[in-house]
Parts: structure tokens; C-alpha cells; sequence
């Protein structure tokens, strides 16, 4: 699976989440940062990352929420080191 193609299905989540101006999706690139350029709570990442779960067919461990970031590049890495470990 591609990095872009990752985004994509992230920026299909982030269109889903009330408190994000669908504006701001438009330009998003692996270093726009959740809680910082999408003014996202930090307890909807949580929300985010199951919704990605769901989309991708992987399954985050509990370590891997917990070391995650908040930039997009930082749930795209994990969403690959997943898929590589299955």
C-alpha cells in the first residue's frame, strides 16, 4: 500500500469528523499535524486511529497508540509497519 494512498483514506476519515474544517483537508500533506493545523481534540486521535483500523484491515497495539504522534506521517508509518508485521 502507497503512502498517498493512505493519506487519501485518511483524508476520507478526517471528512467524517465534525470538529475538522473540510477546508483544511484540502492541502493536507504527511507533516500537517492534527492538533496543531487541523485543531483536532487530542481524544478524537484515538477515534481517528480506530477508524483507520477499520479502513486499512489492521489492528494497532496498544504501544503503538501510545508512541504515535500527531502528524499524518506519523499514522501513515504506522498503518505500513502493521501491514508489514501481519
Amino acid at each position: 500500500m502507497e503512502r498517498q494512498e493512505i493519506i487519501e483514506g485518511l483524508v476520507e476519515i478526517l471528512k467524517t469528523v465534525r470538529t475538522i474544517d473540510p477546508e483544511k483537508l484540502k492541502n493536507i500533506t504527511e507533516e500537517t499535524d492534527f492538533i496543531a493545523d487541523l485543531n483536532t481534540p487530542s481524544t478524537e486521535l484515538i477515534n481517528i486511529a480506530a477508524k483507520a483500523e477499520q479502513k486499512f484491515d489492521v489492528e494497532f497495539e496498544d504501544d503503538d497508540i501510545d508512541d504515535m504522534g500527531s502528524k499524518v506521517k506519523d499514522i501513515v508509518d504506522l498503518v505500513i509497519k502493521v501491514k508489514e508485521r501481519a
